[in-house]
């Protein structure tokens, strides 16, 4: 059965077995249960089975048909279990899984953040070992003065005890190649759950990263308190918010909030 990549679910199949193994070595070796998020052809799944149990969700009915097939007997036997569906739906509802779980995939290039950002969300979501577009995967690694750092960044420092690049992937690895290099990387979670409010307060910080931080909050907030919490925190005016370290985005917050509550 032949089955032809979709560019409406932004399919680019990874056959590159040295990247397969890397995302499968980077799993933590602990017992929890893997959900994996688009898998394709079913070549990561393969891997996966051996030593774990598995869900699988997969939105291309196409897939699903061909992956039936392909793991009968790993199904039979209850390490896999295949579900048709949108994930994002899925997360409205639930947790992706009822008991602890490490999420793997080679994410679509076109709703990886947000799958990133609700797995966060996800207390059942204990690691993350994902492939995704390399520019993306920066951000959410990035260290504060790198160009990269960004409110991906200080979501991911807040919700993880660890974050790291596990290799770069060329576009070859992939068929059909896409147009950009690849990355996959590895979250160990905390368990920590980032309230609304300071989401909309990073967007706030970082909505003109170009400009200084200060002028970005203070378009939303009273400035003579704003210089106040900045004098205090020893912040100066001119930085730029990628000048400005997770810690200090959380002290600001909870200042702000305190004064205005």
């Amino acid at each position: 059965m032949k089955i032809k990549p979709k560019k409406r679910f932004g399919q680019n199949f990874l056959k590159d077995r040295s990247v397969l193994d890397k995302i499968a070595e980077a799993i933590p070796n602990d017992d929890h249960h893997i959900v994996e998020i688009g898998p394709g052809l079913g070549d990561l799944t393969e891997i996966l089975v051996k030593d774990r149990f598995v869900t699988a969700f997969e939105i291309d009915y196409e897939l699903i048909t061909y992956l039936n097939n392909r793991f009968h007997e790993v199904i039979k036997n209850k390490r896999l279990t295949l579900n048709q569906s949108d994930i994002l739906k899925i997360w409205d509802k639930a947790s992706l899984h009822d008991k602890s779980y490490n999420l793997v995939a080679n994410l679509p290039y076109y709703i990886a953040t947000n799958i990133l950002l609700r797995a966060f969300d996800d207390k059942n979501c204990k690691n993350i070992i994902v492939m995704t577009q390399k520019e993306v995967a920066l951000k959410f690694v990035a260290k504060v003065n790198q160009k990269q750092f960004c409110a991906l960044s200080v979501f991911c420092d807040l919700v993880s005890t660890s974050k790291t690049i596990v290799t770069i992937v060329p576009s070859s690895a992939f068929k059909p190649a896409p147009k950009v290099e690849s990355a996959v990387i590895s979250i160990e979670k905390n368990s920590l759950k980032i309230d609304d409010e300071f989401k909309t307060f990073l967007k706030i910080c970082f909505k003109a990263p170009r400009k200084k931080l200060f002028k970005n909050i203070a378009d939303s907030y009273d400035k003579v308190t704003l210089n106040d919490i900045f004098d205090k925190l020893k912040i100066n005016n001119d930085k730029r918010p990628h000048e400005v370290d997770t810690e200090q985005y959380s002290q600001i917050y909870r200042d702000l909030k305190e004064k205005y509550e």
